[in-house]
């Protein structure tokens, strides 16, 4: 299971500061990680854009093309600080 950290702001956006998760198989890739969760709907759509995210995989910052995959550890941090 893939282990995903949220932090700052986003912890109250998405109403937890941490997940473990069994990815799709379509999910592959940070890109498709973030539309993924943006389909939860609701504050995960706005809160999850990819200009208002930056992410971590593995501890390094990532791009949208970076892979993933469910021994990763992802955190999810505001673009911007506040």
């Amino acid at each position: 299971m893939a282990r995903i950290l949220y932090f700052s702001t986003l912890v109250d956006k998405v109403g937890c500061s941490s997940e473990e998760v069994a990815l799709p198989e379509s999910v592959t890739d940070v890109r498709a990680l973030l539309a993924w969760l943006r389909a939860r709907g609701g504050n995960w759509e706005n809160a999850l854009r990819e200009d208002a995210v930056r992410v971590t995989v593995n501890r390094q910052f990532a791009e949208a093309g970076t892979a993933v995959n469910d021994k990763m550890e992802i955190a999810i941090v505001p673009a911007r600080p506040g």
